[in-house]
């Protein structure tokens, strides 16, 4: 791996948690609700928080650009959601919910120094990304940057992440594995327990129909567990994942990102403290992290 790459996977690790708050906390609910989804479940404001950038997208833009989720979970809630707020008021009520989650996570420390440094450099990062074949980071990329520095940085964080996943999209493809295909091979390697993948919308048959996809292939074995061959395929989508994610990184240089990792610490750590964050996730990253080196 190289040093950029590593930086890459060390960086994404620092970011996706204080990134995901949307997704979980209390305020972001809040204002979810009035809009007017339905917040017994995350996934309709989940939908509508994700891809709100891109406009009223439809199911199939939906599904291209999430590739793991059930085409038929996306088609539950899209193009649905739109009917209920249309996507320029989810994203003004976007940036109100991260207001909301940021101050309750940091409060007064907001206005620090250290929080404007951090969406200097955030942002410089995010702005130097390609955005070549990667339609979230763009849509993201094109929305206007806030006043605030807390808004900056979360928006930074945003085209950062959907940078990565866009180009773990394209790895996961590269490795001939279909959006089933990818869980079954990830959880395969203990990534994640089985049932924390059940929110994707797969059905007992179509995740059976993957592991036999997998199991003809020689990528798992007779139990559900990765292969030797299978654990190298999921190595070769990781690496390409870091090795795609990494040029914001080496645009912004070691020193700069490992300056920032510093500055992210306090927010990082608010972030799990706060409870909100699944103990578990599908992403294979754990509660504690060290800073990126």
């Amino acid at each position: 791996m190289s040093e950029h790459a590593g930086l890459s996977r060390g960086m994404w690790h620092q970011i996706e948690p204080v990134h995901a708050m949307l997704y979980f906390s209390s305020q972001a609910f809040e204002e979810a609700a009035r809009l007017g989804y339905d917040v017994e479940s995350r996934w309709p404001s989940y939908f509508a928080w994700r891809w709100a950038p891109l406009g009223a997208a439809g199911p199939r833009l939906v599904t291209a650009t999430s590739y793991s989720f059930s085409p038929a979970m996306v088609a539950e809630y899209v193009p649905a959601i739109w009917a209920t707020a249309v996507p320029e008021k989810v994203l003004d009520a976007r940036l109100r919910a991260v207001d909301g989650t940021y101050r309750a996570l940091l409060g007064d420390r907001l206005d620090s120094p250290d929080v404007a440094e951090a969406a200097e450099l955030a942002r410089r990062a995010a702005e130097s990304v390609s955005v070549a074949h990667r339609p979230l980071a763009a849509a993201n990329l094109d929305q206007p940057w806030p006043d605030e520095a807390h808004l900056v940085l979360w928006q930074a964080y945003t085209v950062l992440r959907e940078h990565r996943g866009d180009g773990h999209l394209a790895a996961l493809m590269a490795a001939d594995l279909d959006g089933c295909e990818a869980l079954v091979s990830f959880a395969a390697v203990g990534a994640a327990p089985v049932a924390n993948f059940a929110g994707r919308g797969w059905s007992e048959q179509e995740w059976a129909a993957a592991q036999d996809r997998l199991a003809v292939r020689g990528l798992i074995d007779a139990d559900g567990q990765a292969t030797e061959q299978g654990r190298r395929l999921r190595d070769q989508v990781e690496r390409m994942t870091d090795d795609l994610a990494a040029g914001p990184w080496r645009a912004l240089g070691t020193r700069r990102a490992e300056r920032l990792a510093q500055l992210n610490l306090p927010l990082l750590g608010a972030a799990f403290e706060s409870g909100v964050l699944p103990m578990t996730s599908t992403l294979g990253i754990g509660k504690v992290q060290a800073p990126a080196s």
